[in-house]
């Protein structure tokens, strides 16, 4: 049970705490693995290391709802309409692959994964090339919202598991989130 493995590991929630989990997850992890004779998984969600997602602090824990790019906490208004979604436990993830025998290659935020696997040369390529403002205008406002920290840039977190191979490039260099699984 989580609260007994939250317990175990520290954690104590307050009283009437609220939150998600996924008692599934070290299932479907080993059957995605079960797929991977010599390769790599990679997960890229919204979601944080064990500790801070189950932190007293989140006592409404992480469901959100989207209806119409407006978000909200009912999963129950708009019924079929509302986008409903969790954070990740990447602790849990990480410790289903280890037990399915892969191996923790990275773990880091969207906006260093991006800027790692070298997003701004790409950018000023694209930038360079193009003679439309309205499109240059564009691209910027996108790549805003996939990096800033009140986006998706520290949101968004991104998981390499590998099994048999090693993991190259600077995707994960920049910054390496593993010990705070």
């Amino acid at each position: 049970m989580l609260a007994d493995e939250l317990r175990h590991r520290g954690v104590t929630l307050p009283e009437g705490y609220c939150g998600e989990w996924h008692p599934q997850l070290h299932e479907w992890v080993a059957a995605l693995a079960s797929t991977v004779e010599r390769g790599a998984i990679l997960f890229a969600d919204y979601g944080l290391p064990r500790a801070q997602l189950y932190h007293p602090d989140r006592v409404q824990g992480s469901l959100r709802c989207h209806y119409r790019h407006h978000a909200h906490g009912d999963p129950f208004v708009y019924p079929g309409l509302t986008d409903i979604t969790t954070w990740v436990d990447f602790t849990a993830v990480a410790e289903a692959g280890e037990a399915a025998g892969m191996q923790v290659a990275g773990f880091t935020t969207q906006a260093a994964f991006l800027l790692g696997g070298g997003l701004q040369a790409e950018l000023q390529l694209a930038t360079a090339q193009s003679s439309d403002p309205v499109q240059t205008a564009r691209r910027a406002a996108g790549v805003r919202q996939l990096m800033l920290p009140g986006e998706m840039g520290e949101a968004v977190k991104l998981m390499l598991l590998t099994r048999g191979v090693e993991a190259e490039g600077e995707a994960f260099a920049l910054r390496d989130l593993r010990d705070s699984l």
